[in-house]
């Protein structure tokens, strides 16, 4: 039983191990998707905000009634088979019409040698390469935008103030509400991998009185062909902000958690408490069994000289003989009514006659039939104020009550059994008033870590090398049960080797 009760707990740590495990590791895989998701659109709102700067430009080209603007671009090569690419840009004003053209060459000469199969081919695999790739249209798209600044960042240059104000509102849109760092920067010199490169600030934008720490990141969107003019955002990580996000699935998984560590401490609780429960069962059949078995022999070996050994002749064995038979029988008939009880109190149909009791009528008499069957000197004494002190009670169930509660004071005491027994009226915190018994021993006394077990069922103190501490678990349990049907309370105080007080409030 105890290595089942050790491989169960086992494996129920293990099991809350690793859902523990698989819990922490789905949530740190959901928090890396959602910041990577985040950063992502840190990026696309960049973009989109940098389209639709270019939207409100032209909007306000369209409403201008003065001034329309034209600008076309065309490329193709001269008579020098070298390419050109024009440039006109046409104004119209209200009494003449003013055209600028702009002719740009490029220095790349257009041959028609062998070699120019070879270049169609390398274009052609570059363009299904293009779109071969993983997001290659939104690639495409992107280039789309930068050739439309190309056109019209030559008429009418790009607003910071716009854009820093559309990228607040997109930021905000996406619950990303912490101070920002903008910057418009132009990067010039050579490719910007070739590290001969500097930088010109050209404004700056953002959230006022906002410094970046070290810790900031930076995300930079380059809006033209070439690369050289960049926008550029600086704010804190953003881990802080997925975790708030990841705020309610933290909670949720928390209280599950909780709802399955509580579980499966309950689980492993009942189970143990279900092997304690089994083990006090086994002790109750042995005791029982023998409890059963003593006043059985005891009066059949009585009877049975009585009867064939001609005892039944002589007056003196003859009551002699009757009285042990008695005293086996009354032995007997106590533990089938504890026993009996015990069954009772469970029953739907269980009722308590409830009279007025004489306290000092019940005890005179439990008093004297301890000290007769006890197998040591008894002195009990008794402190009732006042002697005509009464309880609403069944008798019997009283009777027996107090009959427990005398037998365990005898039981544990040592060679002498000196016992004292008080009785007095009390009030109650509400006014209400009570009547509390107690029977106090100079006995063995209770260990602290036995003291919250002594009530219950099939439970037996620990008594060492005393083996002749006789019962079987079902007093102290029966003395608790039936007082708290009487709607009263038990307590106890012990100190080991000094004894036991025992009470009852009614």
């Amino acid at each position: 039983m105890k290595l089942t009760s050790r491989y169960i707990v086992l494996l129920v740590i293990a099991s809350l191990t690793g859902i523990f495990a698989y819990q922490a590791y789905w949530l740190t895989g959901l928090y890396g998707t959602m910041h990577d998701t985040l950063q992502k659109n840190i990026g696309e709102a960049m973009r989109t905000c940098d389209y639709n700067e270019m939207m409100l430009r032209i909007e306000s080209l369209a409403k201008d009634s003065t001034v329309h603007g034209e600008v076309n671009i065309s490329t193709g090569m001269d008579s020098e088979n070298t390419y050109v690419r024009h440039s006109t840009t046409v104004k119209n004003t209200s009494s003449a019409q003013v055209t600028v053209q702009q002719t740009t060459t490029d220095t790349f000469p257009a041959t028609h040698d062998e070699t120019e199969p070879t270049a169609m081919l390398m274009v052609n695999q570059s363009t299904n390469l293009l779109f071969s790739k993983q997001g290659s249209m939104q690639n495409l798209a992107h280039y789309f935008q930068r050739g439309l600044h190309a056109g019209i960042d030559q008429y009418v240059g790009p607003r910071f103030a716009a854009y820093d104000s559309l990228l607040c509102q997109v930021l905000h849109s996406l619950g990303i509400d912490r101070p920002y760092r903008l910057e418009y920067l132009h990067r010039g010199g050579e490719t910007p991998d070739s590290g001969f490169v500097y930088i010109d600030t050209l404004a700056v934008g953002g959230t006022a009185g906002y410094t970046p720490t070290s810790k900031a990141m930076r995300y930079t969107y380059e809006f033209d062909l070439y690369q050289h003019y960049v926008y550029q955002l600086t704010m804190e990580p953003v881990r802080m902000l997925v975790i708030r996000q990841m705020s309610g699935i933290l909670a949720t998984s928390f209280v599950i958690l909780i709802i399955l560590g509580f579980s499966f401490w309950y689980l492993v609780h009942i189970i143990l408490r279900q092997k304690t429960l089994e083990e006090m069962k086994s002790d109750f059949t042995n005791n029982i069994t023998h409890e059963l078995k003593t006043p059985i022999a005891v009066a059949y070996a009585a009877n049975d000289a009585l009867l064939n050994f001609g005892q039944a002749d002589d007056k003196a064995h003859r009551d002699k003989y009757l009285r042990i038979c008695q005293e086996q029988l009354q032995h007997l008939s106590e533990l089938v009514e504890q026993i009996l009880s015990m069954s009772m109190e469970r029953r739907k149909t269980f009722r308590l006659r409830i009279e007025e009791v004489s306290v000092m009528s019940t005890l005179t008499p439990l008093i004297e039939q301890h000290k007769l069957k006890a197998d040591k000197p008894v002195r009990i004494t008794i402190d009732i104020q006042p002697k005509d002190i009464t309880v609403l009670a069944d008798r019997t169930h009283f009777g027996n009550i107090l009959s427990n509660l005398i037998d365990n004071a005898i039981k544990y005491s040592t060679a002498e059994a000196d016992i004292n027994i008080h009785c007095r009226h009390i009030t109650a915190e509400d006014g209400s008033e009570h009547v509390e018994l107690s029977v106090s021993d100079h006995g063995i006394g209770i260990a602290p870590d036995k003291q919250r077990h002594v009530f219950d069922k099939f439970y037996r103190v620990p008594t060492g090398n005393l083996h002749n501490v006789k019962g079987y678990g079902l007093g102290l349990f029966y003395v608790k049960t039936m007082v708290e049907k009487h709607g009263g309370r038990v307590w106890m105080k012990s100190e080991p080797g000094k004894g036991s007080t025992f009470g009852i409030v009614i």
